[in-house]
């Protein structure tokens, strides 16, 4: 039965609504309820009269919806079913014409997808909003979004994963834009009102950590002395020899590779400025490859993993550089090869960022500059082998008396 007197109106709090936490139905009053579950999530509930038929409505969960957005949301609904109209159909054509901003972000990110090349960064595209931004506003239409949702969202990762907040806030302002060109909201992007007041990160660029080129020679000699996998010692080497970046090496192909002519292709679908490269493989590079295709086997991988049918994982550097005890990065032989280039050599700085694949960025020189210098990097990197080898090289032979490296006879 009712309790006579009036009915109740804003009987919740923010505080209360945060600290219910009993399962069961507490009324707020005018038909909106807070309903918490027996697992502890809450949400929102509006019970109506819709065409003479008792409705309950949801209206979302406290994480997406606050006490305020519940109650003009619930007032709206009300006074569509007062009218005699149907809140519900009115509800879908509102999210069929203007979608939520989880629903725009996916949309626009699909139409993304086709320009990128790398499946791994459209994945982490909208993974990123899927962690720090769909939980606070992905719920919300995307013409209701404001500069203060968008700070919410931000605020928490903004000091503490400042890298991550940065590129987050670029795709908010994206889905934003595309929005507004769509015709799905209009005025000005609020992500510039947030930009004006989030804190001055501290300078957080970073490089990856190398080691200096003096020490290549004896990271190479202990790299083939480990207790680890061959493979993944072989490919380690070869990546420092190449200077290749890690997943040009580990993805390589037998396909890839021309042992005759001392030259490994990379397509341009694997390099990071989409372009073809061709990398002059030294003899060392070449001894590493024929030892290589003995463990392949049949694999079309030159560093097969576990299975032939995959390539070792990106994880094998990473592990093998722990058990060495080494705060470097494998990437950053990179810089090492480019510091020796720069400091032990008198070949051109051209040769040595086509070496690198580096893109040329001045338009005019590169527009010039058609040649991938590929004769004299063969020079530069026969050269920088020998360097990061010939103490390993010298030690051979003094252990050998001078003789060369040691022989065993076959049986």
């Amino acid at each position: 039965m009712k309790s006579p007197g009036r009915h109740p109106e804003k009987a919740l709090s923010s505080v209360k609504v945060k600290n219910l936490s009993k399962a069961g139905r507490y009324t707020d009053g005018n038909g909106l309820y807070l309903v918490v579950d027996p697992s502890g999530a809450k949400r929102w509930v509006l019970r109506t009269v819709i065409k003479g038929k008792r409705t309950d409505l949801g209206l979302g969960s406290i994480s997406l919806v606050s006490l305020a957005e519940a109650r003009e949301e619930a007032a709206k609904l009300r006074k569509i079913a007062r009218a005699d109209g149907d809140p519900l159909a009115e509800r879908r054509k509102d999210r069929r014409v203007v979608p939520t901003f989880e629903e725009a972000a996916r949309t626009f990110h699909g139409t993304l997808i086709a320009s990128w090349k790398n499946a791994k960064h459209a994945a982490q595209w909208v993974n990123s909003l899927r962690d720090y931004v769909f939980p606070v506003m992905g719920n919300r239409r995307v013409d209701h979004i404001d500069s203060a949702d968008i700070l919410k969202a931000l605020s928490p990762i903004w000091l503490a994963k400042p890298e991550t907040a940065r590129r987050v806030l670029q795709r908010v302002r994206a889905v934003m834009d595309w929005a507004k060109a769509s015709g799905l909201r209009s005025g000005d992007n609020p992500v510039e009102g947030v930009s004006k007041v989030l804190p001055k990160q501290k300078d957080t660029e970073t490089h990856h950590v190398a080691l200096p080129y003096t020490k290549v020679a004896g990271f190479i000699q202990k790299l083939r002395a480990l207790d680890a996998s061959v493979a993944g010692r072989l490919a380690f080497e070869f990546t420092i020899l190449t200077a290749a970046r890690t997943s040009e090496v580990l993805n390589a192909g037998w396909s890839e590779i021309d042992i005759e002519k001392a030259m490994w292709t990379i397509p341009a679908s694997r390099m990071k400025a989409a372009r073809e490269h061709r990398v002059p493989l030294s003899p060392r590079c070449i001894a590493i490859l024929k030892q290589a295709r003995e463990l392949s086997a049949e694999s079309a991988y030159v560093f097969p993993g576990r299975s032939a049918d995959k390539p070792l994982s990106n994880m094998v550097f990473l592990m093998t550089l722990r058990r060495m005890k080494l705060d470097i990065t494998a990437h950053g032989f990179r810089s090492s090869f480019r510091d020796w280039a720069s400091e032990q050599t008198a070949f051109p700085q051209a040769v040595c960022e086509a070496a690198l694949a580096h893109t040329v960025k001045n338009k005019v020189e590169a527009a010039y500059n058609r040649s991938d210098l590929f004769e004299k990097r063969r020079d530069l990197m026969t050269t920088w082998s020998r360097y990061c080898t010939k103490s390993i090289s010298m030690r051979t032979r003094a252990s050998t008396g001078g003789r060369g490296t040691a022989t065993t006879k076959r049986s």
